[in-house]
């Protein structure tokens, strides 16, 4: 794991352990471009736009100082992502 994706990592479960200690967190990248899975019901009831802030808002200062450049989300509740596991399986 890169220091980048172990960064986001970190930041994000600082984040999610405060709201939803069983929130599923996921960190894939090449240094610069990051994937990134979120599962937690912390989503539920959220639109898309409003559940990208919540996770912008914990890597904000990352974003901004360069050390995470671009990021791709996948941000789902748990029954979402039972879902997409089923249609991929």
């Amino acid at each position: 794991m890169s220091e980048a994706e172990a960064l986001i990592l970190d930041r994000l479960q600082a984040h999610f352990d405060q709201q939803d200690a069983a929130a599923q967190i996921a960190v894939e990248g090449d240094g610069h471009h990051f994937q990134v899975r979120v599962v937690s019901g912390c989503f539920e009831g959220l639109r898309p736009l409003k559940r990208q802030q919540l996770i912008y808002a914990a890597l904000g200062d990352a974003i901004t100082s360069g050390a995470v450049h671009a990021v791709e989300l996948q941000l789902l509740t748990p029954p979402e992502w039972d879902k997409a596991k089923v249609f991929h399986s």
